[in-house]
């Protein structure tokens, strides 16, 4: 498991300054200069790598700087995530370099090739670092100073790097920006969130580290002595208050742009809501950003993201006032697949100032009288709500996507209290709160609360962000009123929808009491619900080019005259993609006499060696337009097509090795097979032994039916032909256009062992074709289109699966006594190792699987249909399977199973429906299907 971003690829980091202003850098190793071009239209950067001794450390970094040798320039420092190095920062510093930036990266004490303990930020350790390294900047000759010894100098990172940045803020006067990401203000309150210790964060946070031995001692023992008790002591959250951001609040005094993650139960939205209101009460300029992404998974917005935090060093570094540095407050919003382009739905939400946390709160009464539940002993079966580390992973991101959450509450175990179906749309932006009473039969209680929204007849519950809030209530025993601030999320509650407060006593991801007890909790008051009405999705405004293109057009036409001949010569090869059978880049087609209407619109995917790439889609999907485009029939009007790292333009040499069958072949009837083969390449002028007519014919599989006349072909036997005819010359990459069409099945498997064959020698095939089932057997990689747009793509066992079968990846493998449990394991029908973890079938009722301790309040699924003849009515009823929303069984049969195998000790990297690819496929078209 990948425990830098998102598979937790930032986590904590530190930086500024305890300025010494006589603290000493050697340098004790150069490694030379590097020079590279991102990009056509990048500048080219220098990159020299150093170690550098910081009082008994030695400290890994690598220094960025234009190309060019005159003049100065503000400087970045960059830093990495928790598990991570130098290298994750590398393309962003290449980038900021190539922009007119001089870029400091290293790799934190304890990471990559940096000696010494992880310290969690430490202000003498970490932090004291950073101001060092400053001091290193000030001397550069390319490094622009606001006074000796002070350079103009902006600091940013994700996780632990955004850490640090705030660190480097409050420590080090000279820092001049900030822009830290998906972080933490106070690490105490993010891993003992209102005394309660997130005991799974806090286990990866360790293990991530390459274990306890890797910590300074206080850290280690600090999380040795909180683990085993369960309970978070005054010494614990003093230690780690002190290597926050938090601890130096009224020194950070600069402008600070902080992007924060909604899929985020390490850091949540809380954690950047503090440092907003703590920096801008400094004076400071602040800007927040809730993009898609966090810790817990989903998309990271890494291109917009960085060009953001680019403008924000830009105004603030460069003085370029006139720099669009985004709005106040920004948030991503995320609605699944539009079936009308098939494009993901993301889209920008903004205030012009930043609401907080609690705008525009709106009372939704609550229903339900005083209720008991008990604190299991030991704490066991658990709740779920988040999963820590897992949920970056394909396998659970591709479950949640599909609407199978993984969130779980045991009966006997919580509270429920819900309200009213809205009578119009809610939507919430930031932290709802409630009241309640609880007592409890224990000195000390431990609630978990969460707010969830369920639709009309009681469909499947949707935990907003798979977030949780939980609090500790000391002196419960007489009785206690709390109010408890449940997560910030920004979710939209439809018409119709309920909410529904759940107050759990146990929760997966955190420490609860051992010793059983009875909770009793009622309420004191309505759900509080902030929604934030100043946040708004305006229309996009008319580019500026409308206005100025009249007057301009003149200039376009001469320019375009000027420089026609000089782009019709073909781009230059790319070294790199040398290998490569194939990269589509960015690819565009539009209708003819069609501005805005697009074939294929922004396509982009890569083929690799030995591939069998399937490439689907319904009709008009754009998928033979792709393949003109390819085989240079047609050209493109965007984007970049390259086979083996040559532009594909009509003519180009490159398309010697490349075969195709698109659209049927034409054969001569009264010739044999062997006879219009030999023509065919003969009219391509190439020589005779170049053809190696017998190696494609052995793989076409023809036989004696070479010296028949094609016109006593059946129509398998002429497809196979044209198959032979497109191999001619073993071609490294061959494409096929519908090659089953008209065949039986037995002549579709005999074609599907030709691919086969043709591929095992190292060579590439990309077949087009409405056969799911075929391709599902004959491809190793897919690329699903729908209107000309990339759906998804990627390997054939990354797509599919099915509702009764479920693929569980593996972070190791396990012993063949711990497979036999899972196989064993009630509801299971079987359990089979397969490359990378194992394929879970379950039992053909549905059933869900019970979990030690408890039964699941969920119903068994319905039965399957009868068998039927009636081959329309059986797609009928598949279809409406796939429309339906998940129901509480399956829902509860994939959650039930994960806690069994996390019971069992089974190291889980992923979970997700191992489907059949129509499923998967119905599922990514949706309504375009």
């Amino acid at each position: 498991m990948d425990l830098r971003l998102p598979r937790l690829r930032g986590l904590l980091r530190g930086p500024r300054r305890l300025l010494a202003a006589g603290a000493a850098v050697v340098v004790l190793a150069g490694a030379g200069t590097w020079t590279a071009v991102a990009s056509d239209d990048k500048a080219p950067v220098r990159r020299t790598d150093r170690i550098m001794a910081m009082d008994g450390v030695r400290i890994d970094t690598s220094y960025f700087t234009p190309a060019s040798t005159g003049g100065r320039h503000p400087a970045v420092l960059l830093a990495h995530g928790f598990g991570g190095s130098k290298q994750d920062v590398r393309q962003q510093a290449e980038d900021l370099a190539s922009d007119g930036y001089a870029v400091l990266t290293w790799s934190a004490r304890g990471f990559g090739k940096s000696t010494g303990k992880i310290g969690l930020n430490d202000p003498k350790g970490e932090v004291a670092d950073v101001s060092k390294l400053i001091d290193w900047l000030a001397e550069q000759p390319q490094v622009q100073l606001d006074k000796p010894g002070d350079p103009r100098v902006g600091v940013a990172g994700a996780s632990y790097g955004g850490a640090i940045s705030l660190l480097a803020a409050g420590y080090d006067h000279r820092v001049d920006a900030t822009a830290p990401a998906i972080t933490y203000w106070n690490l105490a309150d993010a891993l003992f969130p209102n005394g309660v210790f997130k005991k799974l964060w806090a286990g990866i946070f360790i293990n991530s580290g390459g274990g306890c031995g890797r910590f300074q001692p206080e850290l280690c023992r600090m999380y040795e002595r909180v683990a085993e008790s369960g309970k978070p002591d005054a010494r614990a959250r003093r230690l780690l208050a002190a290597r926050s951001p938090s601890a130096v609040a009224d020194r950070i005094k600069v402008p600070t742009l902080l992007v924060q993650g909604q899929t985020d139960s390490l850091f949540p939205l809380g954690q950047a809501d503090a440092a907003a209101k703590a920096i801008r009460a400094n004076g400071a300029p602040v800007d927040v950003d809730w993009i898609a992404g966090g810790h817990d998974g989903g998309d990271m917005e890494a291109s917009r993201v960085q060009t953001r935090v680019r403008a924000w060093f830009d105004q603030y570094l460069k003085d370029e006032k006139g720099t669009d540095t985004g709005p106040a407050f920004r948030i991503t919003r995320t609605g699944g697949v539009d079936s009308t382009d098939g494009a993901a739905v993301l889209r920008g939400a903004t205030d012009g100032t930043y609401p907080g946390l609690e705008s525009g709160q709106r009372s939704v009464r609550l229903r339900g009288s005083q209720q008991s539940f008990a604190n299991p002993a030991g704490a066991s079966p658990p709740a779920v709500s988040a999963l820590p580390g897992l949920g970056g992973s394909g396998g659970l991101a591709q479950l949640s996507s599909l609407g199978v959450g993984v969130s779980l509450d045991f009966p006997g175990q919580y509270a429920r209290f819900e309200s009213a179906p809205v009578s119009s749309g809610l939507r919430i932006t930031g932290s709802p709160t409630v009241t309640v009473h609880v007592r409890s039969t224990s000195d000390d209680a431990v609630l978990f609360g969460k707010v969830y929204d369920v639709g009309p007849g009681g469909g499947t519950p949707v935990l907003p962000s798979q977030l949780v809030a939980p609090v500790r209530v000391e002196g419960a025993k007489s009785g206690k009123d709390v109010t408890i601030t449940l997560p910030a999320v920004d979710h939209e509650v439809e018409q119709g929808h309920r909410l529904r407060l759940i107050l759990a006593s146990t929760d997966l991801g955190y420490a609860s009491p051992a010793a059983p007890a009875t909770y009793t909790v009622s309420l004191k008051g309505d759900l509080k619900v902030p929604t934030a009405p100043g946040v708004t999705t305006a229309a996009a405004p008319l580019p500026s080019w409308v206005w100025w293109l009249p007057p301009a057009g003149a200039v376009l036409a001469l320019a375009l005259l000027l420089t026609g001949r000089r782009r019709t010569i073909a781009p230059a090869p790319a070294p790199e993609l040398a290998e490569v059978p194939l990269q589509i880049t960015d690819l565009s087609k539009r209708y003819a006499k069609s501005a805005d209407r697009y074939a294929v619109r922004d396509l982009s995917f890569r083929v690799e060696k030995g591939q069998v790439l399937g490439l689907l889609g319904p009709n008009g999907a754009g998928k033979t337009t792709t393949l003109r485009m390819l085989m240079g029939l047609i050209r493109p009007d965007g984007g970049e097509i390259r086979v083996f790292g040559q532009a594909i333009r009509p003519g180009a040499p490159v398309l010697s090795r490349v075969g195709a069958f698109v659209e049927g072949a034409g054969f001569l009837p009264h010739l044999s097979g062997r006879e219009n083969l030999e023509l065919y390449w003969q009219a391509t002028g190439r020589p005779p032994e170049d053809a190696h007519l017998d190696e494609a014919l052995e793989i076409a599989g023809l036989g004696d039916a070479l010296a028949r006349a094609v016109r006593t072909y059946s129509q398998g036997m002429r497809q196979r032909l044209a198959i032979a005819q497109a191999m001619l010359g073993l071609p490294d990459l061959l494409i096929l256009d519908e090659p089953t069409n008209g065949l039986d099945p037995p002549q579709i498997r005999e074609m599907r062992e030709v691919l086969i064959r043709y591929a095992a020698a190292g060579r590439t095939v990309i077949v087009s074709s409405h056969l799911l089932a075929e391709v599902e057997q004959s491809c190793t990689h897919l690329v699903v289109m729908d209107r000309g747009r990339l759906i998804q793509a990627g390997p054939v066992a990354d797509i599919i699966g099915s509702g009764d079968t479920l693929l569980v990846g593996l972070a190791s493998d396990i012993p063949d006594p711990l497979l036999e449990k899972v196989a064993a394991l009630p509801g299971v029908e079987s359990a089979v190792r397969t490359e990378g973890g194992l394929v879970v079938r379950l039992s053909p009722d549905g059933a869900a699987v019970p979990v030690r301790g408890a039964g699941l309040h969920t119903s068994a699924a319905p039965p399957r249909g009868a068998t039927s003849h009636d081959g329309a009515a059986d797609e009928r009823r598949h279809i409406a399977a796939l429309t339906e929303p998940p129901t509480a069984a399956r829902t509860g049969t994939a959650a039930s199973l994960l806690v069994e195998l996390v019971r069992l000790e089974v190291p889980v990297a992923s979970l997700g429906p191992h489907r059949r690819l129509e499923d998967a496929f119905l599922t990514l078209i949706g309504g375009s299907a």
